[in-house]
Formats: C-alpha cells, sequence, structure tokens
C-alpha cells in the first residue's frame, strides 16, 4: 500500500447473506431454479414496483404478484438469446407453465416453446460492477457465449 491511502472509516465488508437471502428456499418441483440471491432482487424489485404511487394496481398492491416471464428467441451470438421480462397475470396464457411463489409474491412464467430450452435452468444474480445483473446457467445449453446473455443446444 503506498503511504497516501487510508481505508474509509465508515465501510464495513459486504453482507454474504441478507435475511430474505437466508430465508427462501427454492421448490424442488420449480422450471427453472430461482437462487436466494436472485429471488432477493426479484422481491426488491417488487417492493419498488408497490411502492410506486402511479402503478395501477388498486389498493392493495402487495397482494399483487410480480410476474416474470421468461423465454428464449432467436439471435444472439450462439444461436438463442434468453428473454426476461415483466408481466401481468392476465398475460398468462394456458400453455404456459408457471411456477408461484406465494411467500414472495412472485410468479416465473415460461411459454411452452421456451420450456425445452429452459427446464432446468438456475438464476442467479450479481451485484458486481462489472457484469453484475441477472445470471443464466443452463444445463441445456452446449456452448454459450462470455456475455452469458446466449447460447446454443
Amino acid at each position: 500500500l503506498s503511504p497516501l491511502y487510508s481505508p474509509p472509516a465508515d465501510t464495513k465488508p459486504p453482507a454474504t447473506t441478507t435475511d430474505d437471502e437466508s430465508s427462501y428456499e427454492p421448490p424442488e418441483d420449480a422450471i427453472i431454479a430461482i437462487k436466494p440471491k436472485a429471488m432477493a432482487r426479484l422481491v426488491e424489485l417488487k417492493q419498488k414496483r408497490d411502492a410506486d404511487p402511479k402503478s395501477a394496481l388498486g389498493d392493495d398492491p402487495t397482494s399483487v404478484p410480480l410476474v416474470l416471464r421468461m423465454g428464449v428467441r432467436n439471435g444472439g451470438c450462439s444461436g438463442l438469446s434468453y428473454v426476461m421480462d415483466f408481466s401481468t397475470s392476465d398475460d398468462i396464457e394456458e400453455e404456459d407453465e408457471v411456477d408461484s411463489y406465494e411467500k414472495e409474491g412472485i410468479q416465473c412464467v415460461v411459454d411452452a416453446k421456451s420450456l425445452l430450452y429452459l427446464y432446468g435452468l438456475e438464476l442467479d444474480y450479481s451485484d458486481e460492477l462489472i457484469g453484475g445483473g441477472f445470471k443464466f446457467f443452463n444445463p441445456n445449453a452446449e456452448e454459450s457465449c462470455g456475455c452469458g446473455s446466449s447460447f446454443g443446444v
């Protein structure tokens, strides 16, 4: 260390798990395994949505689940790329597979066409400054690119 370096006095090492992460247990039969860090981030996004006065969720927004729609589309470095977006309960179709996380207020929806490619996928979250965000670990992928958001089968 150089003599000019002094660590900030008010910093603490980052916590390895939060209370939300340690109390979360993913279901064994889930189509997509949402890891504790990813679930904690989804719960945080739901809380932000629920607190937004502009959201048209009625009198009790906490009772409306956050619907996470996941799928695949053609494109990306390796042939197929992941698609992840928020949706509404009204947009869930009969052919969709739905994993419900009632305690957290989250629903994960996968369309029938994407199910073949996403079954067994692990969704994690990283808060690293470079390369942070949601991470996909897909046992069905025979190849994947360095960016982690596309794959090939």
